[in-house]
Protein backbone atom coordinates (compact mmCIF):
# COMPACT_ATOMS: atom_id res chain seq x y z
CA UNK A 1 0.00 0.00 0.00
CA UNK A 2 1.13 3.48 -0.80
CA UNK A 3 0.45 6.64 1.12
CA UNK A 4 0.45 9.93 -0.74
CA UNK A 5 1.43 13.52 0.58
CA UNK A 6 1.57 16.63 -0.57
CA UNK A 7 1.79 20.23 -0.71
CA UNK A 8 1.98 23.62 -3.11
CA UNK A 9 4.98 25.83 -2.40
CA UNK A 10 5.08 29.52 -3.75
CA UNK A 11 8.25 29.20 -5.17
CA UNK A 12 10.16 28.74 -8.79
CA UNK A 13 10.89 24.99 -9.78
CA UNK A 14 14.54 25.98 -9.60
CA UNK A 15 14.72 27.18 -6.07
CA UNK A 16 12.46 23.75 -5.32
CA UNK A 17 14.78 21.23 -6.68
CA UNK A 18 17.74 23.12 -5.14
CA UNK A 19 16.16 22.92 -1.85
CA UNK A 20 14.72 19.56 -1.99
CA UNK A 21 18.44 17.83 -2.93
CA UNK A 22 21.46 20.05 -1.74
CA UNK A 23 22.60 18.79 1.78
CA UNK A 24 22.96 22.23 2.53
CA UNK A 25 19.42 22.83 2.40
CA UNK A 26 18.51 19.13 3.32
CA UNK A 27 19.47 20.19 7.29
CA UNK A 28 17.29 22.94 7.27
CA UNK A 29 13.98 21.08 6.90
CA UNK A 30 14.38 17.39 6.92
CA UNK A 31 12.57 16.69 10.12
CA UNK A 32 8.69 16.34 11.50
CA UNK A 33 8.59 18.82 14.60
CA UNK A 34 11.09 21.46 16.29
CA UNK A 35 11.99 18.43 19.01
CA UNK A 36 13.85 16.76 15.74
CA UNK A 37 17.29 17.97 13.58
CA UNK A 38 18.80 16.61 10.79
CA UNK A 39 22.60 17.30 11.65
CA UNK A 40 23.84 16.20 8.53
CA UNK A 41 23.36 14.74 4.73
CA UNK A 42 24.97 13.54 2.04
CA UNK A 43 23.35 13.48 -1.59
CA UNK A 44 24.84 11.88 -4.64
CA UNK A 45 21.88 12.27 -6.51
CA UNK A 46 22.01 10.03 -9.76
CA UNK A 47 20.45 6.63 -11.20
CA UNK A 48 22.32 4.49 -8.33
CA UNK A 49 23.46 7.07 -6.22
CA UNK A 50 22.72 6.74 -2.52
CA UNK A 51 21.46 9.67 0.15
CA UNK A 52 22.13 9.56 4.00
CA UNK A 53 19.83 12.45 5.84
CA UNK A 54 21.01 11.61 9.65
CA UNK A 55 18.03 12.37 11.90
CA UNK A 56 17.88 12.95 15.41
CA UNK A 57 15.93 13.79 18.68
CA UNK A 58 17.67 17.21 20.02
CA UNK A 59 17.40 16.08 23.54
CA UNK A 60 19.81 13.05 22.39
CA UNK A 61 17.37 10.36 23.34
CA UNK A 62 17.20 8.78 20.05
CA UNK A 63 17.64 9.02 15.88
CA UNK A 64 18.40 7.34 12.98
CA UNK A 65 19.77 7.66 9.41
CA UNK A 66 17.57 7.57 6.28
CA UNK A 67 19.00 6.25 3.87
CA UNK A 68 18.66 4.86 0.39
CA UNK A 69 19.40 4.43 -3.22
CA UNK A 70 17.75 6.49 -6.15
CA UNK A 71 16.43 4.55 -9.16
CA UNK A 72 15.22 7.09 -11.67
CA UNK A 73 16.17 11.39 -11.47
CA UNK A 74 14.57 13.68 -14.24
CA UNK A 75 15.44 17.03 -13.07
CA UNK A 76 12.82 19.85 -11.92
CA UNK A 77 10.44 16.77 -12.28
CA UNK A 78 10.83 13.50 -10.23
CA UNK A 79 12.95 11.60 -7.88
CA UNK A 80 12.27 7.97 -7.14
CA UNK A 81 14.21 5.66 -5.27
CA UNK A 82 14.47 2.84 -2.72
CA UNK A 83 14.75 2.96 1.19
CA UNK A 84 17.31 0.70 2.88
CA UNK A 85 14.50 -1.04 4.01
CA UNK A 86 13.34 -2.00 0.73
CA UNK A 87 10.26 0.57 0.54
CA UNK A 88 9.74 2.68 -2.29
CA UNK A 89 9.24 6.12 -2.98
CA UNK A 90 8.86 8.83 -5.85
CA UNK A 91 8.51 12.74 -5.32
CA UNK A 92 6.88 14.35 -8.44
CA UNK A 93 7.05 18.21 -8.57
CA UNK A 94 4.78 19.73 -10.92
CA UNK A 95 4.71 23.40 -11.94
CA UNK A 96 0.76 24.99 -11.62
CA UNK A 97 0.49 28.68 -12.12
CA UNK A 98 3.44 30.23 -9.86
CA UNK A 99 3.87 27.41 -7.50
CA UNK A 100 5.21 24.05 -7.58
CA UNK A 101 3.35 21.08 -6.35
CA UNK A 102 5.49 18.72 -4.27
CA UNK A 103 3.15 15.24 -4.54
CA UNK A 104 5.51 12.58 -2.26
CA UNK A 105 4.69 8.73 -2.33
CA UNK A 106 6.01 5.59 -0.20
CA UNK A 107 4.98 2.11 0.48
CA UNK A 108 3.18 2.06 4.24
CA UNK A 109 6.00 -0.07 6.49
CA UNK A 110 4.36 -2.28 9.17
CA UNK A 111 5.25 -1.28 12.55
CA UNK A 112 3.11 2.43 13.13
CA UNK A 113 -0.30 3.04 11.43
CA UNK A 114 -0.69 4.55 8.23
CA UNK A 115 -2.24 7.65 9.42
CA UNK A 116 0.92 8.03 11.92
CA UNK A 117 2.86 8.00 9.03
CA UNK A 118 1.19 9.88 6.65
CA UNK A 119 1.57 12.77 9.50
CA UNK A 120 4.94 12.21 10.15
CA UNK A 121 6.10 12.69 5.93
CA UNK A 122 3.00 15.50 6.10
CA UNK A 123 4.75 17.45 8.63
CA UNK A 124 8.19 16.92 7.15
CA UNK A 125 6.80 18.15 3.61
CA UNK A 126 4.96 20.95 6.01
CA UNK A 127 8.66 22.10 7.01
CA UNK A 128 9.84 22.10 3.76
CA UNK A 129 7.31 24.28 2.44
CA UNK A 130 7.74 26.66 5.13
CA UNK A 131 11.82 26.46 4.87
CA UNK A 132 11.79 27.17 1.01
CA UNK A 133 9.27 29.98 1.20
CA UNK A 134 11.26 31.80 3.85
CA UNK A 135 14.88 31.81 2.61
CA UNK A 136 16.16 34.39 0.05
Amino acid sequence: MYITVETSIKAAIGKVWECWTDPAHIVNWNFASNEWECPSATNDLRPNGSFNWRMEAKNGTMGFDFTGIYSEIIENELIAYQISDGRKVTVEFIIVDNEVKVVESFEAEGSNADEQQKAGWQAILQNFKKYVETIK
